[in-house]
């Protein structure tokens, strides 16, 4: 049980599927890559579900494809053998002085036990393999976590538990907020964590042997070495989706998986991706700003969600990072401003930006009114009461400015304030942050997950309007989520929207649009393909759409939905207005 396989190879000492012992008594499965000779060294760590032993190009063969042909650079320098999802290459960071430590979390690759994702007995997992790490003979004491997507998400879980040896973390595109970031985006049930979790965790359960990969890295199954019965490997694991749906306020499920920012004190790198809205950006925003950490950094970049991760751009920045906090080097990220902005152009055209603050503060806040009769966007109040209806589950209004007399920026975060009246007991509102061309044509950007991505995205569900006036702030709402207020038909409410931070250089001449919608954004030109694959279909959210029956029937859903304006009923766009220096 506590024995394991160790090799040299290619000047790396590889330790294969090292036993590490929980406090439950359960022993988890880790690798560990470090410098093959004597003297300690820090650990690189990460613990999640996605399969130590599976290599990238297995995987994730789509997204292999789109990392090596587009961005060559990120397979150079490295025999690419121990390429893993989401994870450092051990080729890049072992021959630096680091050791590069992988843990299959409880139930999946190579560790048995009941898997259940971003649970507080994975946090707790992570505590432990941290703690591990650092009192190996080998290691310097001093452990960093560094990955993406969900290898980024439970470090803020982690670092609420404050372990003593977590020196360092660098959270690379990864949602903190598994309510508001994930499942339920402003109470709205989204069906990506559910598709995700069948499609994808699920495949890689421990015990699933020889119905999944030989290792290209070593030979071995990567979900193995038993291969037990379907009904054994579903009786072993949550059924994700439907724990999300049978929680649907935030309840002591939620709370029990909320990182608290108050504990979070370890030096961070908080890396997020403007395109990435349906997962990932919020939580590096809200993580970089409310985190106890005295030490933190902001970075924001663009294109696919994976591929800066692995470009010589964010490599470099990474190994900066650690070689300061880890090993004390003198790598200049003392002198590195708090936040780095990859300033976004229309055509993917990124300008690098060094700032102090979140949101910046020569930021111009500034109110686009909704004029309802003529659907236009201004700066002036529009004037006399008004209405305009659309249907609850369809494209909705789209309101536009007139064409910008100057090149205007937009960073930061949005908020829309609306008064709606419905025909039912609840109304779903989608808005969308637009810009288009002289000749009205969309620009859209490749995003984390979606070639079409719209400028900005946000949701609430009526009934959710109730806000937290200690957190909540002009442009960045925050809704309690712990109770439904149904609406009564026809009465007219106020709801305050939060629209997630974004970035956009609006060139003069262009309009910026905000659509209101009772459905998910649909990119101009789209075309259903003949032969859909479900949840596959990326029409200008991803993955990430909102069209679940059970949480969204007809009956209250249904109908129509009424803005209104008029005395004391102003509703605006508020939007990040940047002046330039």
């Amino acid at each position: 049980m506590d024995t394991f396989n160790s090799e040299v190879r290619g000047g790396m000492r590889i330790d294969w599927d090292v036993p590490i012992r929980m406090d439950d008594g359960l022993v988890l499965r880790c690798d560990a890559y470090r410098p093959d000779a004597k003297g300690k060294c820090p650990a690189i760590l990460n613990y999640g579900p996605y399969a130590k032993w599976l290599h990238l190009k297995d995987g994730y063969p789509a997204q292999w494809k789109v990392m090596t042909e587009k961005y060559p650079e990120t397979v150079q320098g490295t025999s690419n053998l121990y390429q893993n999802w989401e994870v450092a290459d051990p080729e890049k960071w072992v021959p630096d002085g680091y050791a590069c430590v992988r843990v299959d979390s409880r139930g999946a690759g190579r560790s048995p036990g009941f898997m259940e994702v971003f649970s507080p007995r994975e946090a707790k997992d992570l505590y432990n393999c941290i703690e591990w790490a650092a009192r190996q003979p080998w290691c310097s004491g001093k452990v960093g976590l560094n990955g993406i997507s969900y290898y980024a998400m439970n470090q803020w879980q982690v670092a609420s538990l404050q372990p003593p040896h977590l020196a360092a973390m660098c959270v690379w595109e990864g949602a903190a907020d598994f309510y508001r970031d994930l499942s339920h985006h402003g109470g709205i049930y989204n069906i990506f964590a559910d598709m995700w979790y069948r499609d994808t965790v699920t495949l890689r359960q421990h015990g699933r042997g020889n119905r999944d990969f030989r290792s290209r890295i070593n030979g071995e199954w990567t979900s193995g070495p038993e291969t037990l019965p379907e009904e054994v490997l579903a009786a072993n694991r949550c059924d994700y989706g439907k724990d999300l749906l049978d929680h649907p306020l935030i309840d002591d499920y939620w709370k029990a998986r909320m990182p608290d920012y108050s504990k979070i004190s370890v030096p961070l790198l908080s890396a997020g991706n403007w395109g990435g809205v349906g997962l990932h950006p919020r939580g590096n925003f809200e993580g970089f700003l409310r985190a106890a950490a005295k030490q933190k950094w902001l970075e924001v970049h663009g294109l696919d969600h994976f591929t800066h991760f692995y470009t010589d751009y964010g490599v470099a920045l990474q190994k900066k990072f650690f070689g300061h906090f880890l090993k004390g080097e003198k790598t200049g990220w003392e002198k590195r401003p708090r936040v780095t902005l990859q300033v976004r152009h229309p055509g993917e055209k990124f300008v690098e930006r060094a700032e102090n603050e979140w949101p910046l503060a020569r930021t111009k806040w500034t109110k686009f009114h909704l004029n309802l009769a003529d659907l236009t966007l201004s700066a002036r109040k529009a004037g006399g009461a008004g209405k305009a209806a659309y249907e609850a589950m369809g494209d909705g209004l789209l309101f536009l400015t007139p064409p910008l007399k100057e090149e205007t920026e937009i960073t930061g975060p949005a908020a829309a304030k609306l008064f709606i009246s419905s025909e039912t007991r609840d109304a779903d509102l989608f808005l969308v942050l637009r810009v288009f061309t002289p000749d009205m044509k969309e620009i859209t950007f490749q995003g984390s997950n979606d070639p079409h991505t719209a400028v900005g995205h946000g949701w609430l569900r009526a009934s959710h309007r109730k806000l937290d006036p200690e957190k909540s702030l002009p442009y960045r709402p925050y809704h309690t989520h712990d109770e439904k207020q149904p609406l009564k038909p026809g009465q007219v409410y106020e709801l305050d929207v939060e629209i997630w931070p974004t970035s956009i250089v609006v060139p003069k001449g262009y309009r910026i649009g905000l659509a209101v919608r009772g459905r998910d954004y649909v990119y101009p030109g789209f075309e259903q393909p003949p032969m859909p694959v479900s949840g596959r279909i990326y029409s200008g959210v991803g993955p990430f759409r909102h069209d679940n029956r059970r949480d969204r029937p007809l009956d209250v859903f249904g109908g129509k939905v009424t803005l209104h304006a008029g005395p004391g009923r102003q509703p605006y766009l508020l939007l990040p207005i940047i002046p330039a220096r």
